[in-house]
């Protein structure tokens, strides 16, 4: 019924961009309402970790130079930069009742402020998103351990609200609903694999440290 890019693996459902999940979200919340006759909204919370082998002020370092990897990183999305501090993604093709969409989304990786690190989604100039909208609001923060490892954990709210044709309108809302918690799923779980695999490498040979064989196998 799904047609992606990528594999698919069913997680409960509980919207790059920063390092994101070392591994699958945990699921904190869901939700999918049909708020009107032309829009469905789906709403996902994740929260997870990422593990970076060196001390925190190090990792903070490599996050505030994010222009020097996130484009590199975020392969094979095409990303654009926006401004100073913002990147227009393109997440890929994805699909399902023979209705396709192809996420673009605009993305701001603010400067730390109390230790906190925000993302949020920003308009795209001269783009006119179509059939649908995302509301994108991440924050993380550090945690280092007593051996130097500093633990990147972050928590992302998503809404994505689709504006689906007639036909898909006349299917039952529960199977819109199963249909696209799973793909919202999907997206959450391939786009944070990857990145999250590729931060964690780039930042390690970027410092010339060691990043141990069981973490690159969990990848």
């Amino acid at each position: 019924m799904l047609s992606t890019n990528g594999e698919y693996q069913s997680l409960e459902i509980t919207e790059t961009v920063v390092p994101v999940a070392a591994k699958l979200p945990d699921t904190k919340d869901t939700g999918t309402e049909i708020t009107t006759d032309t829009q469905t909204r789906f709403y996902g919370r994740y929260a997870d970790c990422m593990e970076m082998y060196a001390p925190a002020q190090t990792v903070g370092e490599y996050l505030n130079a994010h222009a020097s990897w996130f484009t590199r990183c975020a392969e094979p999305m095409k990303v654009q930069p926006l401004g100073e501090n913002g990147y227009a993604l393109i997440i890929g093709r994805f699909g399902a009742f023979g209705y396709e969409v192809e996420p673009k989304v605009g993305l701001e990786l603010l400067p730390p402020e109390d230790g906190v690190y925000r993302i949020h989604t920003i308009p795209i100039p001269d783009y006119q998103a179509p059939g649908y909208d995302v509301d994108y609001r991440a924050s993380l923060q550090f945690k280092e351990d007593v051996g130097g490892v500093t633990r990147v954990e972050w928590e992302l709210d998503l809404v994505v609200c689709l504006h689906f044709p007639r036909f898909i309108k006349r299917l039952p809302h529960s199977l819109i609903q199963s249909t696209g918690d799973r793909l919202l799923n999907q997206i959450v779980r391939q786009v944070s694999r990857r990145l999250t695999r590729k931060v964690q490498e780039d930042f390690h040979q970027t410092f010339g440290l060691p990043f141990p064989d069981h973490c690159q196998k969990k990848r």
